[in-house]
């Protein structure tokens, strides 16, 4: 009878502990997974999704990790493309056993992930996107930053005090590049007016740059709003430039800020960008300085973007939801701390999460690229 206990006892640890493996957690680490592009056009923003997180990841596991146990990030590339990325998804899920899905790069690349989300009841933290699709709440789903929407909204907000009201647009011809249209046209409308031009490209990975540039200038607009990648805002902005246009150039958080600037380079003065986290170079602030310690200590030298410092965010929220669920941690219990992560204050960033809101923050404001390359607020 004694060996028969001992045998059941051991039956029991046994399957408890291939239950915590198969979710990811060990008693000395928590496997968190993440596909994101690392290769192609969208390169530079998977890269700096993945270091801020990395940075805040490395910072906690060398001051003893979460409750006894460190943080690993599985990183898988995409190349920003949608089939990888579900099957990728479906690896990190079922091959490698990870906790928690983290930080994809766009809505469109989110997207393939939910069905692999909803099977396998696994939290998918921060898409780095504020896409409308990706905003309606979904049980697994958690929101760190605005949405694009917010940023519209602030967008035509700004411009129209100054008496402004020639709008432009340029946005993809898919689910998420209509919404982004959508919520400039419902913004406008607030204030009686309409676009007065739209280019619309069917193709993100082959734009038609001329034939935008030449729909847009059309309207004779006072201010562009760009929703697509930063090569094609890029050359959208270039194009308009060369054609003669002074109209205001304004872009949503999508592109990536470093980036987009990066790639406009000389031609990117006075070009102005939504962002959904505070400047990186407000070091009052506590957890931009965190951060900049952090990305220091990671990458060896002082390379800051607002993408990683919004990444370095959600991994800090992450890491508290994981903190409050105690050792005894699994999906379930890390979800219900976080669905009651009320007022959370990551550091002069507040998350505010419910059982009913999975949107923690709608924090925007508007910065413009400089001469000398850096980012006026």
């Amino acid at each position: 009878m004694m060996l028969l206990r001992t045998g059941i006892g051991a039956l029991i640890i046994a399957l408890a502990t291939a239950g915590a493996h198969a979710q990811g957690v060990t008693p000395n680490r928590i496997l968190v997974g993440q596909s994101t592009p690392l290769s192609g056009a969208n390169k530079a923003l998977g890269e700096d999704i993945r270091d801020g997180a990395l940075a805040y990841f490395k910072k906690l596991n060398e001051a003893g990790g979460v409750n006894g146990r460190k943080i690993e990030l599985v990183t898988l590339d995409d190349g920003n493309d949608t089939k990888r990325s579900g099957e990728n998804t479906r690896k990190l899920i079922q091959e490698t056993g990870v906790f928690a899905l983290f930080g994809y790069a766009s809505a469109t690349l989110s997207r393939p992930a939910l069905p692999h989300v909803e099977k396998h009841k696994v939290p998918f933290l921060s898409p780095f996107t504020g896409a409308d699709p990706m905003r309606v709440f979904h049980k697994y789903v958690y929101n760190m930053r605005a949405s694009y929407a917010d940023e519209l909204e602030k967008i035509v907000d700004h411009y129209s005090l100054f008496g402004i009201s020639r709008f432009s647009i340029v946005h993809y011809d898919d689910v998420v590049g209509k919404e982004n249209y959508a919520a400039v046209e419902r913004a406008l409308k607030k204030r009686n007016l309409t676009p007065v031009s739209v280019a619309a490209f069917k193709d993100r990975r082959n734009p038609e740059i001329a034939g935008g540039v030449k729909s847009i200038l059309a309207g004779n607009p006072e201010v562009v709003i760009l929703t697509t990648l930063y090569k094609a805002s890029a050359d959208v902005i270039r194009g308009a430039k060369q054609a003669g246009s002074t109209a205001q150039m304004v872009s949503n958080s999508f592109p990536g800020s470093t980036s987009l600037a990066d790639e406009l380079g000389k031609d990117g003065v006075g070009v102005a960008i939504a962002q959904v986290v505070p400047p990186f170079s407000r070091r009052s602030i506590p957890v931009v300085a965190e951060y900049r310690a952090a990305t220091e200590s990671l990458l060896g030298k002082k390379s800051y973007s607002f993408t990683s410092l919004e990444s370095f965010i959600a991994a800090k929220v992450t890491v508290e939801a994981i903190r409050r669920a105690g050792a005894k941690l699994t999906r379930e219990s890390f979800m219900q701390v976080l669905d009651n992560m009320s007022n959370y204050d990551a550091g002069g960033y507040i998350i505010d999460f419910s059982p009913t809101n999975h949107n923690g923050s709608a924090f925007v404001e508007l910065t413009i690229i400089g001469k000398d390359g850096q980012f006026k607020h």
